[in-house]
């Protein structure tokens, strides 16, 4: 049957109706019922009219009086929407090729947020580490939030796909970021996809995170006797074993361009952004180490090199810089120096 965007149909396994939203292939249609989109084979819908005629009755039965007291709840009103985190999905689209199996043609790539939080987010796709496709947006509770295709193709070429995360309302005992990344190896999709047709599923997810991350401080270890008397004297005492989980998280890109630090650039000298931008230089840099990267890069601009050639001057004291180079980069030109740790 041929179905177009705006028909009604029936789901064939729940009997209930719902809208199409899109066409997603010759096999596959992406459905709406109450807010919730999903993919559906068109072998698993009908037109609901047959449905329809055969629930008329043809003499209507004698309507009896309805009071308000006996008027039943809305049926969904009291169900709970799970909450289980934020997910990347994958939806792969099918068809038949040449000799009539069915292959992979494309992937479209979802943003499900299963929580009760709006969030802002920034999406970069990345092919063997360089950028390919970026997007900007927010993410409302419970939505589906449709990124973009990728040709199955492409899944050859190292993706990596990367998402910074921040609250559309900033809480103070909550993170200013958080990243995430989903890496997908060519043996660990092609098991994936097999899964999905075995099982008749549509689609497959990687989880971003469960719950957005606390604002984290260190902790206070408990005193054995020599830490009681430290504590006793004025000291804190803290568990270094544990510090990591309990800093802020580390970026794997920096941009210290100054009207990125701060809003009140206009009024500043130029001492006084160079001292800015390189204590945030620092405490990136800092973090990037305490997390065990294996690079950052420091996005610092062309300019007149200024504080390009500071931040060259700091990491060549530092032991633990294995390498870094201002090269040319397909995002930022040569205005980004890339920096390689050793541990």
């Amino acid at each position: 049957m041929k179905y177009q965007v705006g028909d009604i149909v029936l789901i064939l396994h729940s009997n209930e109706e719902a809208k199409v939203v899109d066409i997603i292939n010759d096999k596959m249609l992406m459905v709406e019922t109450r807010g919730v989109s999903y993919p559906v084979y068109k072998d698993q819908v009908d037109f609901p009219y047959y449905k329809r005629f055969t629930e008329k009755k043809i003499v209507p039965a004698r309507k009896e009086k309805k009071y308000v007291d006996d008027l039943k709840k809305e049926k969904y009103a009291d169900q709970k929407r799970v909450e289980d985190g934020v997910w990347l999905t994958f939806l792969p689209v099918m068809d038949h090729d040449e000799f009539g199996d069915l292959v992979v043609e494309e992937l479209k790539l979802h943003l499900v947020n299963h929580t009760k939080t709006i969030y802002n987010f920034v999406y970069k796709l990345h092919f063997f580490g360089k950028p390919d496709f970026e997007l900007k947006n927010t993410v409302q509770p419970f939505e589906d939030f449709y990124l973009h295709d990728i040709d199955f193709s492409e899944l050859n070429d190292s993706p990596s796909f990367d998402f910074e995360f921040s609250l559309a309302k900033p809480e103070k005992n909550k993170a200013s970021h958080f990243e995430a990344s989903v890496r997908l190896k060519p043996k660990q999709l092609f098991a994936k996809i097999e899964e999905l047709k075995k099982k008749n599923l549509a689609t497959f997810s990687q989880k971003l995170f469960d719950v957005y991350p606390d604002l984290q401080f260190e902790d206070v270890v408990e005193s054995d006797n020599y830490k009681f008397k430290l504590e006793k004297a004025g000291f804190k005492v803290y568990d270094a074993s544990k510090a990591r989980q309990h800093m802020e998280p580390a970026r794997s890109v920096v941009d210290l361009h100054i009207e990125k630090l701060t809003d009140h650039w206009e009024k500043m000298d130029n001492y006084e952004m160079l001292s800015l931008q390189l204590k945030s230089f620092e405490k990136y840099y800092h973090l990037s180490v305490a997390h065990h990267q294996p690079s950052l890069t420091v996005i610092h601009g062309v300019g007149e090199g200024r504080l390009r050639d500071e931040i060259h001057d700091i990491l060549r004291h530092k032991k633990e810089v294995k390498s870094f180079i201002n090269r040319h980069h397909p995002a930022y030109g040569y205005g980004a120096t890339e920096i390689f740790f050793q541990y």
